[in-house]
């Protein structure tokens, strides 16, 4: 009773306190402030900031890659909570606890960007210095603080399901199959007013998400092709016996796992193939995982392509997977390279495997078409071009 009566009175104080004080007279919140710190950057013309999410671990690979321009250095920033499983590298990982309960902290951060930095990215339209707040106020503040902003989105964050639905016959937003629909739509339509109503540069991190974001420009996710190239065992589709193949959902209500379970349950059952199916697999294990195998499933509701696929091919795996010829035409475009995943809907999923497993010297081939594509167009160099009109600006 004793303890839940402390709490009780400490919650109050942080509640009535002002910030300044609060963060210096509880001992939990001044300590949590100096072991957590504010954002900070080397030196430079241009100090680039990408924060708050690092989805999938692309604000630190794209704050790589803004670092070979000149002159420039750059950090990536992200919120983490205590149910995190895959454990992405980040210059400044930020404990969501400092975020909710430590004005103190948040006062700091604040004025460090804006002090530190000449560019900020904002990602999937996330406030980097509280809780839930007003994001076109905060970028207007930076703004008046001299500092360049930009928004990136990210998948849902702006793939609007209304109009996903009207256009690629296997949406999962059609007809209520998947149940977050109606609070997607709403999220995806919030994040495209504030698009508009900032009129800054935004940038999608996967080709698809352009029709959604007017004037937007393609930042290609980054992987690192020696890391995934050295975690290849063996290449693919090598040697004979049944075909290992691997899918590693992060939202399978978004991939189709549940509509390829059967599919993949059946050839398994025939001996054509070894089907491994993982979720919440943390990122230091998953050039093991997918070094092991000789086919990667990666989606087939969509219809796009991402950091997942790019770290198949990068590891010269087969990836097949649902990719709509306007995003193809789009990567052949802006890239000037052919995206080298077979495509397959998820009813022509079997076929596509079994003529694989009659020809695997052919697939082979292809599949060693994944490394040099990676090496092109998504090691950061196309990205850091891309960066280049933002951080000029």
């Amino acid at each position: 009773m004793l303890v839940d009566i402390g709490a009780h009175v400490y919650r109050i104080a942080v509640a009535l306190l002002p910030a300044a004080v609060a963060g210096r007279a509880l001992p939990g919140l001044a300590r949590q402030f100096r072991e957590v710190g504010v954002t900070s950057v080397r030196e430079a013309r241009r100090r680039l900031l990408i924060a708050p999410v690092n989805s999938a671990g692309q604000g630190y690979t794209w704050a790589r890659a803004a670092e070979r321009l000149p002159d420039v250095a750059a950090a990536s920033a992200m919120f983490r909570g205590g149910d995190d499983l895959f454990g992405f590298a980040a210059d400044h990982i930020i404990p969501a606890a400092a975020l909710v309960g430590n004005p103190r902290w948040r006062s700091a951060q604040k004025a460090a960007v804006a002090r530190r930095f000449t560019h900020v990215v904002v990602e999937s339209g996330r406030h980097l210095f509280e809780p839930s707040g007003d994001v076109l106020r905060m970028i207007r503040e930076l703004q008046d603080a001299g500092v360049r902003v930009a928004l990136l989105w990210h998948g849902s964050d702006i793939r609007l399901p209304s109009v996903h639905a009207a256009a690629e016959p296997d949406s999962p937003f059609r007809g209520g199959v998947y149940p977050d629909t109606d609070v997607l739509e709403e999220i995806a339509r919030a994040h495209a007013s504030l698009g508009a109503e900032s009129g800054v540069q935004q940038f999608v991190s996967t080709p698809d998400l352009l029709r959604f974001v007017p004037g937007a420009r393609w930042l290609p996710v980054v992987v690192d092709p020696e890391r995934w190239s050295f975690a290849a065992a063996r290449p693919a589709l090598d040697g004979d016996g049944p075909i290992r193949v691997v899918h590693a959902p992060t939202r399978a209500g978004l991939k189709g796992s549940d509509q390829i379970a059967d599919i993949m349950d059946r050839l398994q059952s025939e001996g054509v193939v070894e089907y491994i199916e993982v979720r919440g697999t943390p990122s230091n294990q998953m050039p093991e995982l997918y070094g092991s195998a000789d086919i990667v499933l990666d989606q087939f509701l969509a219809g796009a392509y991402g950091v997942a696929a790019c770290e198949a091919l990068a590891a010269g795996r087969l990836v097949v997977s649902h990719v709509e010829d306007a995003t193809r035409k789009t990567v052949q475009t802006l890239s000037g390279r052919a995206l080298p995943i077979v495509q397959a809907r998820w009813r022509e999923l079997e076929d596509v495997i079994r003529a694989i497993a009659a020809d695997r010297p052919r697939f082979a081939v292809h599949a060693m078409k994944g490394p040099d594509f990676i090496r092109a167009t998504h090691d950061g160099t196309l990205s850091a071009q891309v960066l280049r009109s933002f951080l000029d600006s």
